[in-house]
């Protein structure tokens, strides 16, 4: 689905309030004319009344032909803005990351799991001087309404029609409508593991780092200066863990692990997929401990973790302060299988915040990494409990956390 200039047919809601300024006010012009004895006076009025109007409309047309942009991405295409958006339905915590990051984290209306990624955001801000980020109480995005949607009214939707459009209540018109009626969709969430679209968006559906797709919602934000001080900090993050990797026969073997009952139910992630969800871990260059044997995010269970041995094992979720990394490490070592894994013998069981990170959380995460990969090369990773993000000492850390503090706050 492309947007272009192309005139509709009728006014849709957005048309009115584009246009139905100008047509009250040329309604206010006409009221006002006339009402003079003189033929003269009358027609001078007529021709300054006219030249007045013209004028107005010619500099109307000129400022909004002036402040109108347009910013393309895949699967919307073109998508043209009057105005910067004001407020910002995501559906995705990386969207809403990238607001966040922008200054705009106020802004969100709506997140995926609000209370628990308002939790896992506040582990990382905690060390970002005078951030704070507020999305518990929002409005739970995953299973998205139409209906819903109209209610929230938002100025742009930071979401991925072609996912949305794969929800059971959901078709192609419902996507249309709520891009005619309400506002345009802007979002790209198939990038965080590649995954296929459905048919109707194949062949159109191009795949983006974390950090591209973070440069055109800058554009839509018209926060293009903001976007370019944090990419810079990306940029140097990556270029100190570059300079600092061993060889490639020196680097761990890694997997991901998520469970709401470690003994029970075990579920992998490969550290290799492509995609934003592992943009922390793949600059790392780590090796897969399964070696490609399994697809990512299949259930696992001791004897499989056991069989692949790996050397370093992250826990997702491990940063929530409801979760106790000692009471999960402890668990492993008393289970005689679990116990004989590389990982849990040398005490190199660490936690991990969210796959689906904005640029922020992408920062910390690429630095904690870092730390749990390579100590000797980045620094020790101190062992936590669970969250807040732990208190570096400023020499080890990798990146500057007031500067990233000020960017978000406009202060740099």
């Amino acid at each position: 689905m492309e947007h272009d200039e192309t005139p509709r047919k009728g006014l849709t809601r957005r048309d009115y309030v584009k246009y139905g300024g100008a047509a009250v006010g040329g309604g206010l012009l006409a009221g006002c004319t006339g009402g003079n004895d003189s033929e003269s006076t009358d027609a001078e009025t007529e021709s300054t009344t006219q030249t007045a109007t013209e004028t107005a409309t010619d500099t109307e047309a000129e400022t909004a032909e002036d402040s109108s942009y347009s910013v393309s991405m895949s699967p919307v295409g073109t998508v043209e803005f009057d105005e910067p958006p004001q407020s910002i339905f995501t559906r995705l915590t990386h969207h809403a990351g990238m607001a966040f990051a922008l200054g705009r984290g106020d802004d969100v209306n709506a997140v995926n799991g609000p209370a628990y990624y308002d939790t896992t955001w506040k582990q990382f801000t905690a060390r970002l001087p005078g951030v704070e980020v507020d999305w518990a109480d929002l409005y739970p995005s995953w299973e998205t309404s139409k209906e819903k949607l109209y209610e929230l009214d938002s100025d742009v939707h930071l979401a991925d029609p072609a996912w949305v459009v794969q929800l059971e209540q959901w078709d192609m018109d419902d996507i249309e409508e709520v891009d005619d009626n309400i506002s345009p969709w802007f979002g790209n969430s198939l990038s965080g593991r590649h995954a296929s679209p459905t048919d109707e968006w194949t062949g159109d559906y191009e795949y983006y780092t974390l950090w591209e797709q973070f440069e055109k919602v800058a554009q839509v934000l018209k926060e293009a200066e903001r976007y370019e001080a944090l990419a810079a900090v990306h940029d140097d993050l990556l270029a100190t863990i570059e300079a600092g990797l061993p060889p490639e026969d020196e680097r761990p073997s890694v997997v991901l692990l998520t469970a709401a009952d470690i003994e029970k139910q075990i579920w992998a992630y490969t550290v290799g997929t492509p995609g934003f969800m592992t943009s922390h871990i793949r600059p790392l260059a780590p090796r897969d401990a399964f070696e490609g044997s399994i697809e990512s995010g299949s259930n696992v269970d001791f004897e499989a973790l056991l069989e692949a041995d790996p050397d370093v094992i992250l826990f997702l979720s491990g940063m929530q302060p409801n979760v106790s990394m000692n009471d999960l490490r402890a668990t492993l070592e008393d289970d005689p299988v679990a116990a004989e894994i590389s990982a849990v013998q040398n005490g190199r069981v660490y936690p991990q915040g969210a796959r689906y990170q904005g640029p922020i959380l992408n920062l910390f995460q690429l630095e904690m990494s870092a730390k749990q990969f390579h100590p000797e090369e980045f620094g020790e990773w101190p062992t936590s409990d669970g969250g807040p993000y732990p208190e570096i000492p400023e020499e080890e850390r990798l990146f500057d956390r007031q500067h990233v503090a000020d960017i978000i706050n406009g202060e740099f």
